[in-house]
């Protein structure tokens, strides 16, 4: 007869990752996952619940709706705690160079570049991934940028900024236009950066 206790019925496995350290890491990086493959519209909380094996509520507990859950999944490609200082702090001659090569360097790693592909796919079509662009590409990083820049007008150089920027992901990473698409990402950076600091630095 063997000693080892009967099996409880109902989901030990699921609540004890639940509870487990890195529940909320592996949510995040699931819902990257996720966002990626399927697209804004065709994630759910419940898919990305499931793909990470705990139950949907933890995830609103850690994150609250769809829309919060994606925008942290696209905060950890930007950080732009770290970023906007480090692209302040130097030359301001240099400010253009800094941000064109931050952005390319991004857009280059896959690990970063697919769940932003996600945003920019569904940001023409989806207000909520339109939001998280609005507010990761412009608030949170570019318009910061111009205002410690102390120039005129920041929310429309930032602006500006985005126009170059977005529309280079587009075209190289999106539509896939040679020979942007192909170009060598140091030559991307050289061609941009001089734009970026027109629009960033210039009175």
């Amino acid at each position: 007869m063997s000693d080892a206790s009967p099996r409880r019925r109902g989901r030990p496995a699921r609540a004890a990752g639940d509870t487990a350290p890195g529940a909320r890491e592996r949510i995040l990086e699931t819902a990257r996952t996720e966002f990626a493959e399927r697209g804004y519209d065709k994630t759910s909380v419940r898919g990305i619940a499931k793909a990470a094996g705990v139950d949907p509520a933890l995830v609103h507990h850690y994150f609250g709706t769809k829309d919060e859950v994606f925008a942290a999944a696209i905060e950890v490609s930007f950080e732009p705690a770290l970023v906007v200082p480090a692209i302040l702090d130097g030359p301001r001659e240099e400010v253009g160079e800094r941000l064109a090569r931050f952005f390319v360097g991004v857009w280059e790693n896959p690990a970063t570049r697919a769940p932003l592909l996600a945003v920019i796919r569904s940001a023409v079509t989806h207000e909520a991934a339109a939001t998280v662009l609005r507010n990761f590409v412009l608030r949170r990083l570019l318009e910061r940028i111009a205002a410690g820049l102390a120039v005129p007008d920041p929310r429309l150089r930032a602006e500006l900024a985005a126009s170059q920027m977005i529309g280079i992901v587009i075209l190289r990473y999106v539509v896939r236009v040679e020979p942007l698409a192909s170009a060598d990402p140091e030559r991307i950076v050289a061609d941009v950066a001089p734009t970026l600091q027109r629009y960033l630095t210039e009175a």
